[in-house]
This record gives C-alpha cells, sequence and structure tokens, in this order.
C-alpha cells in the first residue's frame, strides 16, 4: 500500500510541475488530476489515496474561503442584496436549463447535468456529487472542469481586452481600505485552526453537505466578522490542499464514464461559454438598475472562481469588495441552498468510503 501512495503521489507532483511550467491555470490541483487520471486510463494501475487527505484538504481550502469573507465584503452583500439575489437566481437558473439541455442532448442523467452546469466551483460540486444519487462522479468532473477553464481563460479576456478599454477608473481607488478595527494576537493562528477544526467535526455531526468544506468556511468567516484577523495561508498549505484534492478527483474519474466525450465535449463547452456570455447581460442589467459599472457587474456576476474574479477585478481597477461580495453570495447561496434542493429532488447517496 505504501508503494502504491507512493507512486501516486510522485505522479500527482509531476502533473502539477508539468502544469505549472506550462503556465496553466491552478497547477496544483489541474495537474495531479490530470496526471492520476490518465495514468488510470493508460496503465491501468491500482492507485491508493486515502479519503483522510482529501479531507485535510478540504479543510484548508474551506478555511481559505472563509477568512477571504471580510467584513466590507459583508457590508457589501447587506447594501447589494436585491441585486445579489436576483443575479445569482438568473444565472442559476440559467445554468440548469444548460444543464437540461445537456442531460436530454447526450444521455447523462438529470442529477449529472445539473450538478455539472451550477457554478458554484470544481471541487465544490465534485464533492456534493458524491452525496447526490444518480449522478457521475466522472462526468460532473469533466464537465466542472471545462466550465472552469473557460471561465478563467474568456473572462479576464473579455474584461482586459474588451470593457476595460473605455474604463478610465484608477485600481487605487477602488482597492478595499484596510479595516483598522480587527484584533491582532499573538495567538490567532491557534484560535482559527483550533475552531477551524472544531467547526469541521461539528459539521460532520450535523450532517451539512460537504462538511469539511462548509464547516470550516463558517468557522473561519465567523471570527472574522467578530473581529479577528484571519492569518495568511502559507503558500505551502495552498500547495498541500490543492494536491490533496486534485489527486483524489483524478481517482474517482473512471474513464469507461467518459466513452461518449466527444458527443459531451461541444455541449459542456458550449454551455459554459454561453453561462459566462448571460453572466455578462446580467451585469449590464445590474448596471441600468444599480449605480455600478460594468466591470465590476460582469466580475462580480461571472461564475468564479473568487479567487480570479478579484484578481482581475484589481488589476482593471473594478469594485473589488463588490465583486468580492457578489462572488461570495453565489458561493454561499450554492453551497447551502442548492444541495439541499437536489437531495429532495434525486435523492442522498451515502457514500462511505475509506480510501481510493
Amino acid at each position: 500500500m505504501l508503494l502504491r501512495f507512493m507512486e501516486t503521489l510522485l505522479l500527482s507532483l509531476t502533473g502539477g510541475l508539468l502544469f505549472r511550467l506550462l503556465h496553466l491555470p491552478l497547477p496544483w490541483l489541474l495537474g495531479p488530476l490530470t496526471a492520476t487520471m490518465i495514468w488510470n486510463l493508460i496503465a491501468a494501475r491500482n492507485l491508493f489515496w486515502p479519503i483522510e487527505l482529501r479531507n485535510s484538504g478540504l479543510i484548508i481550502l474551506g478555511y481559505m474561503l472563509g477568512s477571504s469573507f471580510t467584513i466590507e465584503a459583508g457590508l457589501q452583500i447587506i447594501k447589494q442584496l436585491p441585486a445579489m439575489t436576483f443575479a445569482t437566481s438568473s444565472i442559476i437558473l440559467f445554468s440548469l436549463l444548460v444543464g437540461y439541455i445537456t442531460c436530454h442532448r447526450t444521455g447523462i442523467s438529470l442529477a449529472t447535468g445539473i450538478i455539472g452546469s451550477v457554478p458554484g466551483g470544481l471541487t465544490q460540486m465534485v464533492v456534493l456529487s458524491e452525496e447526490i444519487a444518480d449522478t457521475d462522479l466522472t462526468v460532473v468532473t469533466f464537465m466542472q472542469t471545462l466550465r472552469l477553464l473557460s471561465t478563467v481563460f474568456i473572462v479576464p479576456f473579455v474584461v482586459v481586452h474588451g470593457l476595460a478599454g473605455d474604463s478610465h477608473q484608477a485600481v487605487a481607488a477602488n482597492v478595499p481600505a484596510v479595516n483598522n478595527s480587527v484584533i491582532h494576537t499573538p495567538w490567532n493562528a491557534l484560535l482559527f485552526a483550533g475552531v477551524v477544526l472544531l467547526a469541521a467535526w461539528a459539521a460532520v455531526r450535523t450532517n451539512l453537505p460537504t462538511p469539511f468544506l462548509l464547516g470550516p468556511l463558517i468557522g473561519a468567516a465567523a471570527l472574522v466578522l467578530t473581529g479577528f484577523q484571519a492569518p495568511d495561508t502559507p503558500p505551502f498549505l495552498v500547495f498541500i490542499s490543492q494536491l490533496c484534492i486534485g489527486t483524489y478527483l483524478g481517482l474517482t474519474i473512471n474513464p469507461t464514464s467518459l466513452e461518449n466525450w466527444k458527443k459531451l465535449l461541444p455541449y459542456a463547452i458550449g454551455g459554459s461559454i454561453s453561462v459566462v456570455f448571460f453572466s455578462l447581460g446580467v451585469g449590464y442589467l445590474l448596471t441600468r438598475l444599480y449605480s455600478l459599472d460594468l466591470i465590476s457587474a460582469f466580475l462580480g456576476t461571472s461564475p468564479g472562481g473568487m479567487g480570479e474574479m478579484g484578481l482581475t477585478a484589481v488589476l482593471v481597477g473594478a469594485n473589488v469588495s463588490l465583486v468580492t461580495g457578489y462572488q461570495m453570495f453565489r458561493l454561499l447561496f450554492i453551497l447551502f441552498v442548492i444541495p439541499f434542493i437536489l437531495k429532495r429532488r434525486f435523492g442522498s447517496a451515502l457514500l462511505k468510503r475509506k480510501s481510493i
């Protein structure tokens, strides 16, 4: 078992390094995912990756998402709540339509088509698919990966080379000010670590969906909103999180489920692109209804991820706190509301795997 684990780890590191050298997005997530998936396909090796490592990666990711929920983002959500509700509902409904069309055109299950199309984040949606009955994990991963790549490449290109051409905003004018009221203590790191681990345990005990992600997210966000400053996530923990999750996702992919990939590919890509440009239309409508600029509205309504959209907002001088607020609201809505709707509609699949 140790040799199988070491082989898996070496493959993952090789894939991540290759993606990094090629300057591809999320190299330490998509690189291990791709490497282990391809190796499974061509070598038919019995690789091994403990589910505990995936859970550890999810805890780190949950902390990163929760700690990014600043007071400024919370205020933006309160101020823009009607607009955010409208934008999020519109985009999710359109995504459900895309999933429905994909399902009927390609022969995949309705649950797979919907979860594969909802813009809730690659990791979050794949983990959620493990908890929903009649869902093909491989197809969901395939569709969500294509959606992520489409968004990461298309949205910044449209903003930088299209919308930003007529923008005269100053970057500094829209960068959120540092909040001087946060609580600084030398025990912050220990406090956040303890709360995050306790929140993960509580989420498991209370049967929250994706508990190792949502629990830490809630715990970290609660501390931030009460005035504690979240320590920056060390780069090596970000690396470990992506590696653990990416490797696990790669091993969950069953290549035989993608026998119809040629039929699925155009619908997955076309659906992803249509959601991106639908979000542009929603963003434009928000500029007519509220006092928003088009760049900020588009970045806020675009189907994620929050980190990439936030970075693009900084680079082009958009309203960073507004963009983060919109992205966070959609993420929370999808993570808390969508799982309960899907489980009620399709039923729950309780997977009790210890490893792959």
